[in-house]
């Protein structure tokens, strides 16, 4: 299925709006009609519900606010697909997105055809309030989010069903190196840079979340950060060295959820007659020895690091790594939707793309952080609790969507999404290069 071109947003607004919409409707365009109401766990979503919330954020805060005359599409859809803005009053509960039949699928459809053509009047109009542009490219930005929430939740929710369903058959299939063989990948090595002051965040020209700024100096020692991921053999080194058996490498919480959720590989590895499979979006496959790890939790990266006799990057020293990189990897937009093993020669390598990359950083106010006014000054601050900042975007990110100053955050147990590590340590490493 072909992708809409959507790496760069510098075409009109009204051009951006269409192209991030109709990619919504691409990916859900592979479902039969039964996929669409699939909600696997809590923190997962169904497809229609996707459709919906992303489509109720710009009637919400545009339309209904901004369009003069606009009537409200269904008086009852505030409620059912408002997420978590409690500044626009109560809400369906999350667990049970699921269980709503209704409004059917073609409802939904038809609530998003409704929106677009009074969301592009709108934007026609011969002058716009700045705000309200930037207000309607953090919708699209939004939607970009849950774009990747769409294929991560998914995945998930086939990988329960007995029957291992691909969302897409066509997808690339493992083409690589397979367990059992050598792997053909290098060592890991080691790209070193001086400590001192650093600036960290976005610039306050271009579009960026709230929470990547304000801009501010940073102190680092000297550090170094692995030219590359984390690969599935190389963490398979770690399962067989008895690496989910021994608390030694594992954070007190870390080691009560392995014994209470009983993990042994990361999530979606299953051994089976005598090999490794792996569930991805093109079905079920052997696993790749020098593919990037995966759908592993913060406890996993931390434990592994310990293991290996390193840590993880603070986002600080990831931020710095990436600061000067081009924004190019395995994105979205390459149709692959799995992690591929590394490509090029850039050091460090594979920064973008393939996996979120678990930092040990809490997730936590810059200085000087100030949450947006009105309801959308929800939608990253009071999160800052209890999560943990993961870097680089991964397989499921559209490339336009991402940023060095991009700040993603989890619960440290979360393993459904694309989720990896980078190492990193401290000092210059002897030989490597910032």
């Amino acid at each position: 299925m072909a992708i809409s071109t959507s790496k760069t947003l510098t075409t009109t607004l009204e051009q951006q709006y269409q192209v991030v919409r109709r990619r919504t409707e691409e990916i859900c365009a592979p479902l039969e009609i039964e996929d669409y109401g699939l909600q696997s766990m809590p923190d997962a979503s169904p497809p229609k519900w996707h459709l919906a919330h992303t489509t109720w954020f710009f009637e919400t805060f545009i339309l209904l606010p901004h369009g003069e005359g606009y009537d409200a599409f269904h008086p009852r859809y505030g409620y059912l697909f408002n997420s978590y803005y409690e500044a626009m009053g109560v809400r369906h509960p999350r667990p049970q997105r699921g269980l709503l039949s209704r409004p059917t699928v073609e409802d939904v459809y038809q609530y998003r055809a409704y929106v677009d053509d009074h969301i592009l009047a709108f934007l026609r109009q011969a002058a716009m309030d700045p705000a309200l542009i930037d207000l309607i490219r953090l919708g699209l930005h939004h939607e970009q989010q849950h774009q990747e929430l769409l294929l991560t939740d998914l995945k998930h929710g086939f990988h329960l069903n007995p029957l291992l369903p691909a969302y897409r058959e066509d997808l690339a299939g493992a083409d690589h190196v397979s367990l059992g063989q050598t792997s053909i990948l290098k060592p890991l090595g080691w790209v070193g840079y001086v400590g001192g002051v650093h600036e960290l965040g976005a610039p306050e020209q271009g579009f960026a979340f709230d929470n990547e700024r304000p801009r501010h100096a940073v102190y680092l020692q000297d550090f170094s950060v692995a030219d590359r991921l984390v690969t599935n053999g190389e963490y398979l080194e770690f399962i067989e060295a008895g690496g989910y058996q021994n608390p030694a490498y594992w954070l007190a919480e870390g080691w009560m959820t392995v014994q209470s959720e009983q993990w042994q590989a990361p999530l979606y590895w299953e051994y089976e007659a005598g090999r490794w499979w792996i569930m991805s979006l093109g079905g079920r496959r052997w696993v790749c020895l020098d593919e990037p790890v995966c759908h592993v939790s913060f406890y996993e990266a931390d434990a592994y690091a310990r293991w290996a006799g390193v840590r993880l990057p603070t986002e600080a020293e990831w931020e710095v790594a990436a600061q000067d990189a081009p924004i190019q990897g395995n994105f979205a937009e390459e149709d692959r939707f799995h992690p591929m093993p590394l490509q090029g020669q850039q050091r460090p390598a594979q920064l973008f793309g393939d996996v979120w990359e678990w930092t040990q950083s809490a997730y936590l106010p810059y200085p000087g952080f100030s949450p947006a006014p009105g309801a959308v000054g929800e939608y990253n601050g009071k999160f800052m609790c209890n999560q943990m900042v993961l870097r680089g975007g991964s397989c499921v990110t559209s490339q336009s969507h991402i940023r060095a100053s991009y700040r993603n955050f989890f619960y440290p147990g979360a393993r459904w999404q694309f989720s990896g590590i980078r190492l990193a340590k401290d000092g210059m490493h002897l030989g490597s290069q910032p």
